[in-house]
């Protein structure tokens, strides 16, 4: 990355599945991804408990004495559903509080294989992105093309010019952990002249918080 301008990234956030998935693949990236993480002294975030690709990551992580966060609503800890997080947990009331505590806990996104819930929090983060709600780094790792089809409706969306070619570069893609994490950290984020006009209004608690209530 010679003669790159590279971005301090201290904490990864890492979306993924609870389960792991159908090829062996998913899950030994997930725990290489965490290495990964590990000796570029890289802090996780993640969704909490220990189950699927979730617990791949966070384990890897913590293997390699760094600190792991699990940001985990309080429905989920009822009877152990999704069992123990590795690290420190934080317990909040919803999905969406959740989903804010780690956009603003972490430096970058991850994405790795799952389903409804990791793409939900992956375009979530993006169109937060694309309305200047924050400028950090997105990004999916493509083990053995998962998200090929993904990527190629995104492209087709593009052609369609419902997302424009500006947007369409938050999101980053890569097909190993180093190459993506060397993404993240080269990502320069351009913002929507018209978008970064939007005025984000903080709520009346002492602490400044985005108001994150619209939905698209």
């Amino acid at each position: 990355m010679e003669g790159v301008l590279v971005r301090k990234i201290k904490k990864i956030c890492v979306f993924c599945g609870a389960n792991s998935g159908k090829d062996v693949a998913f899950v030994n990236a997930a725990f290489h991804l965490g290495e990964v993480l590990g000796k570029r002294k890289i802090d996780l975030v993640y969704g909490g408990g220990k189950l699927g690709l979730m617990g791949c990551v966070s384990t890897a992580v913590a293997q390699h004495e760094r600190q792991v966060l699990g940001i985990i609503p309080s429905a989920f800890t009822i009877n152990n559903l999704v069992g123990e997080t590795c690290g420190k947990e934080i317990k909040v009331a919803t999905m969406q509080e959740r989903l804010v505590m780690m956009m603003e806990l972490s430096d970058a996104f991850i994405a790795l294989p799952g389903g409804f819930g990791t793409l939900e929090e992956l375009f979530q983060m993006i169109s937060w992105a694309q309305l200047n709600i924050h400028n950090k780094p997105i990004g999916v790792l493509n083990i053995n093309g998962f998200f090929n089809g993904l990527l190629s409706f995104v492209d087709h969306v593009v052609k369609q010019e419902f997302i424009t070619p500006r947007a369409r570069k938050i999101l980053i893609s890569a097909t190993t952990a180093d190459e993506l994490v060397d993404k993240l950290q080269a990502f320069r984020f351009e913002s929507d002249p018209a978008l970064s006009k939007l005025k984000w209004s903080p709520s009346s608690s002492q602490k400044e918080k985005l108001d994150l209530t619209l939905r698209l």
